[in-house]
This record gives structure tokens, C-alpha cells and sequence, in this order.
């Protein structure tokens, strides 16, 4: 057991975003459950939203957890980047940061466990992976193919160069371990795709399209798209969600933090 002593009772809420459609739940439940298989027995899980989902918005999973006598939550914050305007505004909520950088309708949560705030995808290694899997069944002549990465990005200065760093660097991962000729990087907000699918089209390249989106929704299946009006491209609409390296990189990220309870 990663427990430091006996007085110590960690719980962990991964928090997503929400959505209105059932099904993008269930995939981030799916993996959190998987997650939870993994962890010592009797530690209390919850996942919960930012937004949308009744009965489980993030003060619901901290009311459900401190029933439980926690002393300490692990929040992971399931969301794809730094730059992400809600990780700054959850951060605050939890008191993890005095003041968040942009203005925010969210008021401090109410708890009385210490917060131990994790960190958002940006560039992990597994996430790379996981792109590479969903886009790889489109490739066809690697040393001919531009692979283009799609975020959602920021128009907010200070979050978009995070964004921008982050998924960037996400990028050159990917390019690694596929082999593709190219990888590179548009975001939704402030608008590049076209720009951009336009640039290694001239170039002569192949573009493959990535959506950087933790399940299927709204702006895989209709955003990205329409950007795309008029290009040839390859897209399958694949998001992270579902693949088993997503749990793990929640697991990893986890078992970190209890390590540093001891």
C-alpha cells in the first residue's frame, strides 16, 4: 500500500469537461474505471464534470468523497492542455492558485481535504502514442505524409503560447515514433487549419488529420470539419477516447502523487 500512515486516506477525482451526449460520458467513466481496477482496494474514486452532467458536477465528487473521510484528493484534471482556461479556473476553485489569470464564474469549492492538483495531457509520451494508433490505419507512404494535429487552442494570451507549446511538442512526439515525413499543429481558436492544411498541401504532402479531443463530439465531428471545407485530407474523426494507454497515463500520473504522501 502507498499510503504514508494510517491517519492518511487519499481519494481520487479525475475531472473532465461534460457533455450532453450520454456516450462521451460513458468513455471517460470506462476509463476511469479501468484506472481504479489498477489501484490498491478501497481507495474512492470519483470522475466528475466541469459542466452538464447533473448529480456529478465537481462539488457532487467532492461531496462523495469526503463521506468517505479522505484527508487528501488527488485531482486529475482530464483535460488536453495547459492552456486550457478551465484548468486555471478549477485550480483556483480548489485554492491550488490565489487568483486565476482569467475571470471565472467558478467559486471556491467547498472541502476540507488538503488538494493535491495534477496536470493536464499537453505532451505526454503516451498520448503520442495513442494519436499514432488512431491516425496509423490512414497512412499509406510515410515519407509523403504531413501529420496535422488539431486543438482547440485559446484566443486568450498566455494560454494560447501554452497551448501552443504543448501541442507542439506533442507533434514532434508523434513524428518520432510514426515515421511520418512532416508533423505539425493547427488550432481551432485562434482559427489555423486551413492555413495550415494549405501549406503542406503546396508542399506536396499527404495530410493526415489529428483531433487532439479526449472523446468524439461537436467538434470532432462537425468544427474540424467545416474548417476543412474545400481541402483534400485524411480523417477518420478518431478522438483519444477510447484506448486502454489513457488509464494509464491517469495511473501513472496517480500513483505519482501517492508516492510523494509517504
Amino acid at each position: 500500500m502507498l499510503l504514508a500512515d494510517s491517519q492518511q486516506r487519499p481519494g481520487v477525482l479525475v475531472i473532465s469537461h461534460g457533455s450532453p451526449d450520454s456516450h462521451w460520458v460513458k468513455l471517460v467513466d470506462d476509463a476511469v474505471a479501468a484506472v481504479k481496477a489498477e489501484l490498491p482496494e478501497g481507495l474512492p474514486v470519483e470522475a466528475s464534470f466541469l459542466e452538464i452532467v447533473e448529480g456529478r458536477l465537481i462539488q457532487d465528487g467532492i461531496d462523495r468523497l469526503e463521506q468517505q473521510d479522505i484527508t487528501d484528493i488527488i485531482v486529475i484534471p482530464l483535460f488536453m492542455s495547459s492552456g486550457s482556461t478551465h484548468v486555471d479556473e478549477i485550480a483556483y476553485a480548489f485554492g491550488t492558485k490565489g487568483t486565476p489569470e482569467k475571470e471565472t464564474d467558478l467559486e471556491h469549492f467547498r472541502l476540507s481535504a488538503r488538494v493535491l492538483f495534477g496536470e493536464p495531457v499537453d505532451d505526454h509520451p503516451l498520448v503520442a502514442q495513442m494519436i499514432w494508433d488512431k491516425v496509423k490505419p490512414l497512412s499509406r507512404e510515410l515519407d509523403r505524409e504531413a501529420l496535422l494535429l488539431i486543438g482547440h487552442g485559446s484566443r486568450h494570451d498566455g494560454f494560447r503560447q501554452r497551448w501552443e507549446r504543448g501541442i507542439s511538442s506533442l507533434a514532434a512526439r508523434v513524428k518520432e515514433i510514426s515515421g511520418v515525413a512532416m508533423a505539425d499543429f493547427a488550432l481551432l481558436n485562434p482559427d489555423s487549419v486551413h492555413k495550415k492544411v494549405s501549406y503542406w498541401q503546396e508542399r506536396g504532402y499527404d495530410v493526415m488529420i489529428a483531433p487532439l479531443f479526449l472523446s468524439a463530439g461537436y467538434f470532432t465531428k462537425k468544427e474540424i470539419p467545416s474548417r476543412l471545407e474545400g481541402l483534400t485530407y485524411r480523417y477518420s474523426g478518431e478522438a483519444l477516447l477510447p484506448h486502454s494507454l489513457l488509464p494509464h497515463w491517469m495511473l501513472d500520473q496517480i500513483l505519482h502523487i501517492m508516492r510523494s504522501l509517504k
